[in-house]
């Protein structure tokens, strides 16, 4: 009885959260058809939701630091929303990111924008795209990806794309970083990169998560102890209480 009335609290919650008791219908830009608590559209009632979209040109744009960011796709059902920066270009490999993006842009940061990023950060599995301008040749490192002629800073040297955690041993002499943007495209992963594969992992964006928002309150160490199941779609406590259900 009683977990039949905790499922019942949480679907009850999860259809709070996600809009349907705010009586705000969902707004709509270009492709991005269904844009409902707790995200809105600029003009929208503030209390349609929390995170804030604007309208630009037909394309749906999130906010994030100092830069705008294309959204490409949101998921209710996992509670995020992938973006993409819009100096990328699927079809034109010489296309870069405008913004640097690296895990330390968010450390400090306490904005509601960035508290979702920082969320997923920690939630979810991530990688980041590393651009060294080097003043000679690097031979010998599987890591570094000649770019194969796609990128061009109009500077003498060798540009290269690391797709993998750049350790300090791995930083090459005369080797400078250039750019740094992050990706949650899972096709990435294999014995051998190429700089095809980056590109596209690139203009495939990054998810953030809108989770601390459900997570307030829910879990007896705030919301690092909270994470969205999987299999069950559901918010669960990493820590149980001995006694509660």
């Amino acid at each position: 009885m009683w977990r039949e009335i905790a499922v019942t609290v949480l679907v009850f919650l999860l259809h709070k959260i996600n809009g349907e008791d705010h009586g705000c219908p969902p707004s709509s830009c270009g492709k991005i058809r269904n844009i409902s608590y707790p995200l809105r559209l600029k003009g929208d009632p503030e209390g349609c939701g929390r995170y804030e979209l604007s309208c630009e040109n037909n394309i749906t744009v999130l906010s994030l630091l100092s830069g705008r960011f294309n959204v490409e796709a949101i998921n209710y059902n996992n509670f995020t929303i992938r973006v993409v920066d819009p100096g990328l270009q699927p079809t034109n490999c010489s296309s870069l990111p405008r913004y640097f993006l690296s895990p330390s842009n968010f450390t400090h940061s306490h904005t509601d924008t960035l508290d979702m990023y920082e969320t997923l950060y920690e939630k979810y599995y991530y990688d980041y795209i590393v651009f060294l301008n080097c003043s000679h040749p690097v031979n010998g490192n599987r890591k570094y990806v000649d770019t194969g002629g796609c990128v061009n800073w109009e500077s003498k040297g060798y540009i290269y794309a690391v797709a993998d955690d750049l350790l300090i041993e791995d930083l090459k002499v005369g080797c400078k970083v250039k750019l740094v943007a992050p990706t949650s495209w899972r096709g990435l992963h294999s014995n051998r990169y190429s700089y095809a594969m980056m590109h596209t992992a690139l203009a495939y964006g990054f998810e953030i998560s809108w989770l601390p928002l459900l997570c307030e309150g829910r879990c007896r160490f705030g919301k690092h102890d909270c994470f969205l199941n999987p299999s069950t779609q559901s918010i669960q406590c990493s820590i149980t209480i001995t006694g509660m259900v």
